[in-house]
């Protein structure tokens, strides 16, 4: 025979048959504006540690990009770089290393399209080719670049002027030899002729480097004569 189960010999509580009553419910407004504040924390952590957006302001890498493109920029790809200020304000604490990598991921190579930290103010931003890593020795001879004592391959170099406009005495047409120090980089803007790079100004530290170019996702030709000046061919545009 089964042996029945144990009973508790306690009365059963009392049930409340009284309704739940539901907790207070935010307001539509209160969710309106902690959404828009989600929104805005999310946009300002992407912008500031993984993708953001320029726009072209000048011709110094023309034809690669031109005045009016608008490009985004990954700035994951290299490593994770603590900005250099957060919504626009400086931080002053020296024990955080602001404008640095805390960990670095892919190399910078050769070619690569790059944003930096403009040298000689920090506070702009500059878009120029990756021409010499740490090592190479760059010179230029009459507008031509040669890397290592040899001409360079330099499919994206585009010219303006002609050889007898050639400068002897201009770092613009004649420069160097150099050889760039480890950790540091030569950069060269693809309109050769004007571009203010680092023929001018030297370096660029790896530090100071805050992203890949990627795509072009919108360009805008202000100085177009048609009705509404988009360059459609653009749109979508792979950086190279």
């Amino acid at each position: 025979m089964a042996e029945p189960s144990l009973q508790s010999s306690r009365p059963a509580p009392a049930r409340d048959h009284r309704p739940e009553t539901a907790p207070p419910g935010k307001s539509a407004a209160r969710e309106y504006v902690e959404a828009f504040l989600v929104a805005i924390a999310l946009a300002v952590i992407l912008r500031t540690f993984f993708i953001q957006a320029y726009k072209i302001p000048s011709g110094s890498m023309e034809p690669t990009l031109l005045v009016g493109d608008h490009i985004i920029v990954n700035k994951l790809i290299y490593g994770f770089r603590l900005p250099d200020s957060i919504l626009g304000l400086t931080p002053m604490a020296d024990e955080i290393p602001y404008g640095h990598y805390l960990f670095q991921l892919e190399a910078v190579h050769r070619g690569d399209v790059v944003v930096f930290v403009f040298p000689p103010d920090p506070t702009k931003d500059f878009i120029k080719r990756v021409i010499g890593v740490g090592g190479d020795t760059i010179e230029v001879r009459n507008g031509v670049l040669y890397r290592n004592g040899q001409r360079a391959d330099d499919p994206h170099a585009h010219f303006e002027l002609t050889p007898d406009q050639r400068e002897a005495n201009s770092p613009r047409d004649n420069f160097g030899p150099v050889t760039v120090p480890q950790g540091q980089y030569f950069m060269m803007g693809d309109n050769r002729d004007r571009s203010y790079d680092s023929r001018f100004w030297g370096m660029v530290d790896r530090n100071e480097i805050e992203g890949r170019a990627m795509f072009i996702y919108w360009s805008w030709d202000g100085d177009g004569s048609s009705v509404v000046p988009i360059r459609w061919s653009r749109l979508g545009k792979v950086i190279h």
